[in-house]
């Protein structure tokens, strides 16, 4: 069966406990959600039926400052599934130092089963049930899973209209016409792409000439594997839900993607050798990027992965058991929470630009991300070396202790 999502937070928790000189209380206050809504959203169909869906939102800390994380669309979502994303959200934004704690949405729904109209009155329900505590200063939702910048906008409007102004703040994700900052579709995996080249400094490496295997083509997937290729490395598989392909001559980035666009998968490029996504996992590269789903990178694999760089894109790709076999084997880990904390960066960005209405330019945009995931990688690397642990439980360490001040600061410890 497979592992609770919550109970893996609370495991990975557990790791820091003995390296956090904490006071009394202050693990018990993170080990649960201070909210939970859970609310049915009824909704008329095209045909005229009436459907009710059910839908939560998690707000994990209020201690930095309003809570920030996604809404996620997706028939297998549960209430366990949104209040552990909520607490890896307060983790995320704690590492990389923004004044948010986490918060996490989800409705369980299959969108692809809605026509555009059916999407748009569950996405304006939902903001109806739950609108009375989410707000610029209070919980700021964002895309996840299987939503979109329309989706946020429609939501936006919907609030801006129950609150009766204009409140741009309240969400991020958007379309730029609506408050959308530049740069945010590629956000995730540029993050990700910063913190790997700091990695490769501080073990005196650079990108030319090394390999790469991305594990799941879709945003984060496609644009890290852009990215790797515009440095010199040499991404010889990438993959989709429907497989992977490989070849040791390196793979055109542009030409994968028009394939993608054109065939709906990766799989039958031309001149390339089809293999599964397990395969993909355990081969000869330099850098594996799991960017596709969770719990891929097990104990029953982790022996036989043959990269040196881990870049974890997806939420949470290694199992707590397969970190330690990580660890022993030397492999760098770039954890999840980290690797691909990008993206909540940026739309922290846009939040500071809705509340300014002032708006920066990509070029902008992407040095702020650099500096800010820069001084992120170094504090947790730096933290790695001084307590002789991994980088997980260093990056739950840094995030933690920022916590805490918070909580500290405001008295509830």
């Amino acid at each position: 069966m497979a592992m609770n999502p919550f109970e893996n937070y609370l495991k990975q928790l557990e790791g820091a406990i003995e390296y956090v000189d904490a006071p009394e209380g202050a693990f018990e206050i993170l080990r649960k959600p201070m909210r939970i809504i859970e609310v049915s959203i009824p909704v008329r169909m095209d045909d005229g039926s009436i459907k009710v869906f059910t839908g939560w939102r998690s707000q994990h800390n209020f201690a930095p400052g309003p809570t920030k994380g996604g809404i996620r669309y997706h028939p297998d979502v549960t209430k366990d599934e949104v209040m552990a994303l909520s607490a890896w959200m307060s983790i995320k934004n704690a590492v990389v130092g923004i004044p948010y704690g986490g918060g996490k949405g989800g409705i369980k729904v299959n969108p692809k089963e809605l026509s555009q109209g059916e999407l748009e009155r569950l996405s304006r329900g939902y903001i109806d049930a739950i609108y009375k505590y989410i707000g610029p200063d209070q919980d700021i939702p964002a895309p996840d899973v299987y939503t979109n910048s329309q989706i946020m906008s429609w939501m936006m409007d919907e609030y801006s209209k129950l609150v009766g102004s204009y409140q741009p703040g309240v969400i991020t994700g958007k379309l730029k016409v609506v408050g959308g900052s530049q740069g945010r579709g590629t956000a995730t995996a540029r993050g990700g792409f910063f913190v790997l080249r700091e990695a490769l400094k501080v073990r005196g490496e650079d990108f030319k000439g090394l390999t790469a295997a991305v594990q799941g083509f879709g945003n984060a997937g496609s644009f890290a594997a852009r990215f790797l290729s515009e440095v010199g490395v040499k991404v010889v598989a990438v993959s989709d839900s429907r497989g992977g392909i490989y070849t040791e001559h390196g793979l055109s980035y542009g030409a994968v993607l028009e394939h993608k666009n054109k065939t709906g998968s990766v799989i039958n490029f031309n001149g390339t050798k089809n293999i599964t996504n397990e395969e993909l996992l355990e081969l000869d590269v330099d850098i594996l990027v799991p960017a596709a789903i969770e719990n891929v990178i097990t104990e029953n694999n982790a022996e036989n992965i043959k990269a040196r760089y881990i870049l974890e894109l997806a939420n949470g790709p290694v199992t707590p058991e397969a970190d330690n076999i990580l660890f022993k084997k030397g492999i760098f880990v770039i954890p999840d929470v980290l690797a691909n904390a990008g993206g909540v960066t940026v739309s922290y960005f846009e939040w500071i630009q809705n509340r300014m209405g002032y708006y920066w330019s990509e070029r902008e945009v992407h040095q702020k991300l650099d500096e800010i995931m820069t001084r992120a990688f170094h504090k947790v690397y730096e933290t790695m070396k001084e307590k002789g642990i991994d980088s997980r439980k260093a990056v739950y360490v840094v995030a933690v202790e920022r916590l805490m001040e918070a909580m500290k600061a405001r008295g509830w410890i």
